[in-house]
């Protein structure tokens, strides 16, 4: 029979002798791995206190991570993974918010929470690098479980998943052990993951992506996971090669990071075999392939639910697979009507986006939606009229096949035309010298919207050397529309800790960052300028004078 719970999944490896976790430094077999874990859980059991029983864990990805991973599912606590990335206010509104009961960190971790009114108070901060905490743990060294805590079920709360906030503010995405172990029998088998698989973990251990992709599917197979402290596109190969590492997973510009990287002759000379994540483009997905021999397989998901879609072998490029199920579709909107068919140019253009495009939705969904802590009113949004409403865009084309259209925001109204952010995006990361972009929508100063575009390129790289006009031209699925009139260049775009672009924070800064801004200038075979201070404050005028101030980025 299938595991029902992580601890179960656990509990099997006790006695394994495989190694289950590696480090540059140190290895440590499965068995191992369940008696660090079988520690830890001892003492949070010690340390339980009356309410929900949450543990915030505030640190990189190191070996501490996993076993507190490990604890939380042997003594049915639930782990908060905060987002080191976070600041101030931000950081003490997502800690509080999900009423955690003790706080796994290191001193770089208190220093951030220091002065912050989190609701946990400093004695129950659990500092991974003081020598106290070697002191308090070695009391409860020794414990070998032959079960887990008698409360812990299939439905017993396992993560709080802090979603990523690249469009608006982050809500904690609930994940069942039941949920998580599922996810690690479905996605070992998916991505084809076995016992001799080396899963080299590169995104943060907060994330859904390392937990759900990596983590439980490696725990599920008794494969060995490997675990750099953070991603470093310098360190990858090297990590890649030290490990001999098959798999790992990815999330948003790591991929175009990696690529970014001086190639070499030898740069095949490494035992990757496949990676999944999302957010890579299929020119990413090519040269990846050509350059490392490693298949990256693009997925759908999210923190909140997965497995509506199947990949299916010898489907076209760009799409996300087929249905798993019939209540998985695309429906407008509004009207709740399935959209026809998405009727596609020679160059994969949506020619009937008004009817063709819309949310992607399980019918059935809502039961399997665990969803979010103490958020109703998100609740809501995501669960309407008993369905499961994604959040995002997609379309289907005449065979079945479902393709990514965006998120909801991620169409923008030019000249009474919808343009897909998302094909400028793609075309955008075509340029060898664009390690990053995000397009997003600004206000025009007289009406509507108009397309603008977030690059970032490597140190030493100027913009003039990107010819960008020139580039633009020659790519045939563009459209005359979907150019950005507006182009930030920088060469640190801000992110989220799992390397997402903060494109909804990039969006209400407009063209009014302190990043180069350039403005596209005449017709046809046009020219990018600079924009000086008063060329903004000109354009700023003109949003007044036309009455749209309110509009201004």
């Amino acid at each position: 029979m299938p595991h029902q719970t992580i601890a179960d999944l656990l509990l099997a490896r006790a006695g394994d002798d495989h190694p289950g976790l590696v480090t540059r430094e140190q290895t440590w077999t499965w068995d191992e791995v369940v008696a660090e874990s079988a520690a830890r859980a001892a003492w949070a059991e010690e340390s339980r206190t009356e309410g929900p029983f949450h543990i915030g864990v505030l640190l990189e990805n190191v070996p501490e991570y996993i076993f507190w991973l490990g604890a939380a599912a042997l003594c049915g606590a639930a782990v908060v993974g905060i987002n080191p990335t976070r600041r101030g206010a931000e950081l003490e509104r997502e800690v509080r918010h999900t009423d955690c009961q003790l706080i796994v960190t290191d001193r770089a971790g208190a220093d951030l929470l220091r002065g912050l009114d989190i609701g946990v108070d400093q004695e129950r901060f659990l500092v991974v690098d003081e020598p106290r905490y070697a002191g308090l743990l070695a009391a409860h060294a020794g414990r070998r479980p032959v079960r887990a805590a008698p409360d812990v079920t299939a439905g017993t709360r396992m993560l709080l998943l802090l979603t990523s906030g690249t469009t608006g503010t982050s809500k904690a995405a609930i994940c069942s052990q039941g949920r998580l172990a599922a996810l690690g029998a479905s996605n070992s088998a998916k991505y084809d993951i076995t016992r001799t698989d080396i899963c080299y973990c590169p995104m943060p251990l907060f994330h859904g992506n390392a937990l759900m992709a990596l983590w439980a599917p490696a725990l599920t197979a008794g494969a060995t996971i490997a675990l750099p402290r953070a991603f470093s596109a310098s360190g990858f190969l090297p990590d890649v090669r030290h490990f001999g590492a098959t798999y790992f997973t990815y999330v948003g510009k790591a991929i175009g990071y990696v690529l970014a990287r001086p190639g070499t002759p030898d740069d095949a000379d490494n035992r990757l075999t496949h990676a999944f994540g999302t957010e890579a483009s299929p020119e990413d997905a090519d040269r990846f392939l050509a350059r490392f021999g490693c298949r990256l397989i693009e997925g759908y998901g999210s923190s909140e639910g997965s497995g509506m879609l199947r990949r299916v072998s010898g489907g076209p490029a760009g799409a996300l697979g087929v249905p798993a199920r019939e209540s998985v579709r695309i429906v407008h909107p509004t009207t709740r009507q399935t959209c026809p068919p998405a009727l596609v140019d020679v160059y994969g253009r949506v020619r009937n986006p008004e009817e063709a495009i819309g949310e992607i939705v399980d019918t059935e969904g809502a039961a399997r939606f665990e969803g979010y802590y103490a958020n109703e009113a998100a609740n809501a949004e995501r669960v309407r009229h008993g369905w499961y409403w994604t959040g995002d865009l997609g379309y289907v084309d005449e065979a079945g096949y479902f393709y990514f259209a965006g998120r909801s925001g991620d169409w923008i109204r030019v000249d009474g035309e919808n343009i897909s952010a998302l094909l400028t995006e793609r075309v955008l990361r075509r340029h060898q010298d664009i390690v990053a972009a995000g397009v997003f929508g600004v206000p025009d100063p007289r009406s509507g919207d108009q397309v603008m575009a977030a690059v970032e390129i490597a140190e030493g790289t100027r913009f003039e050397d990107l010819d960008l006009p020139g580039f633009l031209a020659r790519q045939e699925d563009l459209g005359t529309k979907g150019a950005p009139r507006f182009v930030r260049v920088s060469h640190a775009l801000p992110t989220t800790g799992s390397n997402k672009l903060r494109k909804k924070e990039m969006q209400l800064d407009g063209w009014r960052t302190d990043d180069p801004v350039y403005r596209w200038q005449g017709r046809g075979q046009a020219v990018y300028a600079p924009m000086t201070a008063d060329d903004k404050a000109a354009l700023r005028a003109e949003f007044l004078a036309s009455g749209r101030g309110r509009f201004l980025p």
